[in-house]
């Protein structure tokens, strides 16, 4: 935790932690002794509502936890002395047990729904797979029947696919929602965020530009023009694969004969978001990938309520990544830059900090001249981030300062670079999945922490 974060305390509720004090003053009551005395201890001083201030003991931090919370916003914070974190505690405990159950009863339906039973591979899904320019790895293989053999199950399936960024998760996906177009049924590929949407609708429309298939996105880089009419031919069947972001699963849009749904990246979306594209059909199958499942999802694999597929084995051509960690240094940070461009390679710097992410983009072109340096983050207009990615994938930029947002498995294969400036700030499942995007084939990867 840093000076300025939300915490939440398991009896007082949210407030702002503000850092580490010694030597508190306690004043008991005075019926107990008018003795005003100082504690030497080490203590978590928390801000809350109406400048109040709560001191809690080190040795009571496992009482205190970080504040995370889906939306950028800062929350409320709570007044100390009130019932007020007792009721929204009651309020969420409620709804906890209202989403299991309607869980519960989701997941009994589904067991005894019977499903679509897709037909076995017709020609053109040969020639799709023969198409792939790589060769796949034995675990690749395997996911891919196992896929299949679900979805010709009359059972809907519900299948967790495992396995590290580079792995080959996209195109395992890429081959389910072919075969299930060419019997006739839409597909939904729900995505974490808008620059991963664009990259698997460029990825989905090269590979199917041989066949009859229609793919189309919904993001916020579509205007409201665009997405009125993606969303019109969705309903009116005229949309084989829709790719989209949590736009997709708004009330408005409506599939004539959706079959399969695909979620890339589960551990990015709230329980809600994913279970409600399941309400639109009871009977739909389910595909779901990513690196690092949530521990819900793994539980429900392991218990037997979810089916899961491990992919263990890397591509030929992928080499290990060298992780290095440093204190913040000006000198390592241009070795590290000229490596790469040296060996025509360009570089990430995660800086996930949007106030001063200019200054030390920057910063970084001062340091770097030889560089050409961007910046990309998810609070900038939606045409101004679009033209900075591509110009990085397009390899007009050397340098892409950039927040989080390239967390999501984004797929430039020249990036072989990947320094990230406070690293302590970041949760070890994002940091896993940053570094595993940083490989490059042939010629390895290195993260700077």
């Amino acid at each position: 935790m840093s000076p300025g974060d939300y915490v939440v305390h398991v009896e007082h509720g949210i407030g702002r932690f503000s850092g580490t004090v010694r030597g508190v003053k306690l004043t008991p009551a005075p019926v107990l002794s008018p003795v005003i005395w100082r504690d030497d201890r080490e203590y978590l001083a928390i801000e809350y509502a109406n400048d109040d201030k709560l001191y809690v003991p080190l040795e009571h931090l496992d009482r205190v936890a970080p504040y995370i919370a889906p939306m950028d916003r800062p929350p409320s914070l709570t007044r100390l002395g009130t019932q007020e974190w007792r009721r929204a505690k009651a309020r969420a405990e409620r709804s906890t047990m209202e989403m299991a159950s309607e869980l519960l009863a989701l997941y009994a339906a589904r067991e005894l729904a019977e499903g679509h039973s897709f037909v076995p591979d017709a020609q053109w899904q040969s020639e799709l797979e023969e198409s792939f320019p790589f060769e796949e790895t034995p675990d690749q293989r395997r996911t891919i029947e196992e896929v299949k053999a679900d979805m010709e199950s009359p059972k809907p399936m519900d299948r967790l696919v495992c396995g590290d960024v580079g792995y080959g998760k996209t195109e395992i996906a890429l081959r389910a929602a072919f075969k299930a177009v060419m019997d006739g049924k839409q597909v939904a590929v729900l995505v974490p965020t808008t620059v991963l949407a664009q990259q698997h609708y460029a990825t989905f429309s090269q590979r199917l530009s041989a066949f009859p298939t229609r793919v189309e996105v919904l993001s916020r880089f579509r205007t409201p023009q665009e997405q009125r009419s993606v969303v019109d031919r969705l309903a009116d069947g005229q949309v084989d694969i829709c790719i989209g972001t949590h736009r997709l699963i708004q009330r408005d849009v409506r599939f004539k004969e959706l079959g399969l749904v695909i979620v890339d990246e589960e551990q990015r979306f709230g329980v809600a978001h994913k279970e409600r594209l399941k309400r639109m059909r009871s009977e739909v199958d389910v595909l779901t990938l990513t690196a690092t499942p949530i521990p819900r999802s793994l539980h429900m694999a392991l218990a037997g309520v979810r089916d899961m597929s491990t992919m263990e084995t890397p591509p030929e051509e992928r080499l290990p990544i060298k992780t290095y960690v440093s204190e913040m240094s000006d000198a390592l940070i241009r070795e590290a830059i000229l490596r790469e461009i040296d060996r025509q390679g360009q570089v990430y710097f995660l800086h996930n900090r949007v106030y001063n992410i200019d200054y030390m983009a920057r910063h970084l072109s001062r340091l770097v001249p030889e560089a050409r340096v961007g910046v990309g983050h998810g609070q900038m207009n939606e045409g101004e981030l679009e033209d900075v990615m591509v110009e990085f994938a397009e390899g007009k930029l050397d340098v892409l300062v950039c927040t989080t947002i390239i967390e999501s498995g984004l797929d430039i294969p020249n990036v072989n670079t990947l320094i990230i400036n406070r690293a302590d700030t970041l949760g070890l499942s994002q940091l896993y999945q940053l570094c595993g995007g940083a490989w490059a084939g042939a010629r390895g990867g290195r993260t700077a922490t």
